[in-house]
């Protein structure tokens, strides 16, 4: 447990622009160890700051984060400013140590950064209607945008294989194999439900061995919380948590966002009556991504949409079963079979999608 004394001592190892009045955990993630700094500036006002302190069980080299960090939002200051944007709302912005790096080695080896907090934002855990969900694929797609000519494979790899779906299949595979638990007799439909979709898991990536879809600065976690929405203007200004910052395809991020977003119930719902593919939300995703992302990407990127929201569902459904089969040893589990509900939403979420793929298609389509 950290104590209060050690963040104290880090926070004065950066070059914050008043004196410390307080700090205090914030937020509810579930990753980084967060607070929130406040200051008494020199003319009296109060300035807030974010001091995290990188989990080094997930991101095994910090350092590479933020050098990912550093490069990404230094190329978006740039090009906000180019567009007479606000770089210190439209972006994160990290304060240096005085040692002018950017981020603090303690003495137990661990990482610390510090960026300026962006005030008059809200950020939602749930989609709770199409407005909010079209306001996240603006972000997204500005993000998307704005990074186009970003040198992507510069970038490291900070979790390998993180959306590599070929991988991820000879994972699970693998799992069923070993079928350490003894679970798989009872789950039979379910592992029968991913490999009849194995052949799809290279969809991809093929088209990227062929040069056809083009590698990108992909974010790997675009969910609705990851955008700050202005307080006053309800407009998605800023994404935010760029720890998963990597090389990769444009359709990963997309098919992320509609696996989260349009979904009629939660991840784990248990009853799968509740859980269908929503296309409203869908077409409220695609119409706000395409709006501004759409002269950045390929006409090969944005016929890949689909088959990225029904791949990045699928991979998910087969992580989350292989966990199950596994004892439950990655995902945290708060029930018995956790993992296997959480699998079979999302297995159902990809059957509503093959049905309904036509009007995916053409959704794309109206909006391309």
């Amino acid at each position: 447990m950290l104590e209060m004394s050690q963040v104290q001592k880090v926070a004065n190892e950066f070059l914050f622009p008043g004196e410390i009045k307080e700090i205090a955990r914030y937020g509810n993630g579930h990753i980084n160890d967060t607070f929130a700094v406040i200051l008494t500036l020199p003319t009296g006002a109060s300035q807030r700051f974010i001091l995290q302190r990188i989990n080094q069980n997930v991101f095994k080299q910090p350092k590479e984060v933020m050098e990912n960090i550093i490069g990404v939002t230094s190329f978006l200051k740039k090009q906000i400013e180019k567009n007479n944007g606000d770089v210190m709302r439209e972006t994160l912005n990290l304060l240096a140590t005085k040692d002018g790096e950017f981020y603090y080695l303690d003495d137990e080896k661990e990482y610390w950064r510090v960026y300026y907090f962006v005030e008059n934002t809200i950020t939602y855990e749930l989609v709770k209607d199409a407005e909010d969900f079209y306001q996240s694929a603006r972000s997204f797609g500005n993000f998307q945008k704005l990074l186009a000519d970003y040198p992507a494979d510069t970038l490291h790899e900070t979790i390998v294989n993180f959306h590599n779906t070929v991988w991820r299949m000879e994972q699970f595979k693998e799992a069923v194999a070993a079928d350490k638990c003894g679970r798989a007799k009872d789950v039979a439909k379910e592992i029968e439900f991913v490999l009849a979709r194995a052949k799809e898991a290279s969809y991809l990536l093929d088209f990227a061995k062929e040069g056809k879809l083009p590698l990108r600065v992909t974010h790997n976690d675009t969910k609705l919380n990851n955008i700050l929405i202005d307080a006053v203007s309800g407009d998605g200004i800023c994404v935010i948590d760029l720890d998963t910052v990597m090389p990769g395809l444009s359709a990963y991020d997309f098919g992320d966002s509609i696996r989260f977003g349009a979904s009629s119930a939660t991840e784990d719902e248990m009853d799968l009556t509740k859980v269908f593919f929503v296309p409203s939300l869908f077409e409220a995703y695609t119409k706000g991504y395409l709006e501004v992302a759409g002269n950045a990407l390929t006409e090969c990127e944005i016929d890949s949409l689909p088959m990225g929201s029904k791949l990045m569902t699928l991979e998910c459904g087969s992580r989350f079963l292989a966990d199950h089969l596994n004892g439950d040893t990655y995902f945290k589990v708060h029930r018995e079979g956790h993992n296997l509900d959480r699998a079979r939403t999302q297995f159902k979420l990809v059957a509503s999608m093959e049905e309904q793929w036509d009007e995916m298609t053409a959704i794309v389509n109206k909006y391309r």
